[in-house]
């Protein structure tokens, strides 16, 4: 796969949704490919990033608006210092959660309006875009279940289901208007189930790739 241009891929789902699952499995089918790659994260994957990733996890309190600024800036070290740098090297990049994040959990779950959330993407994001994003798409009450088990609650995983549900519908919107990017994954299934999805919509991926 040395002749293909390094591609960026994006995880996204709500909490509880199983992306270190699938991301372990992208990875192993990136060594299998052996296709050089990184693996980051959003809020985070870089120095600064992951400083402000501690405020926007375990903050007592912070504004709607604040969260959103502070999820962009965190974006913009990111993407300037990590992302661009690995693809201009013909390194793929693996990224848990980018910009659909912001459109989910900020615009859906906090009430945010979306043009807002689209003039902060134009200013940081650019044509940085993921060239394929897997969205993981769990019931919500399964997901708070998954998530409770694994750790201690941070600042946005103790809001109400109410709030995730809206998360969850902001995410359904996105991959029905950007279709050919976003590929929905039913995470609500065993982890072989999951799995399988992700290799299916992964080997397509590359099947495309090599046509081009």
């Amino acid at each position: 796969m040395d002749q293909l241009t390094a591609q960026f891929i994006s995880l996204e789902g709500s909490e509880g949704a199983g992306k270190s699952t699938a991301m372990n499995v992208i990875t192993a089918l990136f060594e299998d490919w052996q296709v050089p790659f990184i693996q980051t994260r959003e809020p985070g994957g870089e120095g600064n990033a992951e400083q402000i990733r501690e405020l926007l996890l375990h903050s007592d309190h912070l504004e709607a608006k604040t969260e959103l600024l502070l999820m962009f800036a965190a974006r913009n070290e990111h993407i300037v210092k990590v992302i661009r740098p690995a693809l201009a090297a013909g390194q793929w990049v693996i990224s848990d959660r980018f910009v659909d994040a912001s459109y989910a959990y900020q615009g859906w779950g906090r009430g945010l309006q979306w043009q807002t959330i689209e003039y902060l993407e134009q200013l940081v994001v650019g044509n940085t875009q993921a060239n394929l994003t897997l969205l993981l798409d769990v019931d919500p009450e399964l997901g708070l279940e998954r998530a409770a088990r694994r750790s201690e609650k941070d600042r946005i995983e103790q809001e109400n289901l109410r709030f995730f549900e809206n998360i969850r519908s902001g995410y359904m919107q996105r991959a029905k208007a950007y279709p050919n990017r976003i590929k929905v994954i039913d995470a609500n299934l065993s982890i072989d189930a999951v799995k399988l999805q992700i290799e299916n919509v992964l080997r397509d991926f590359k099947s495309d790739l090599l046509k081009v």
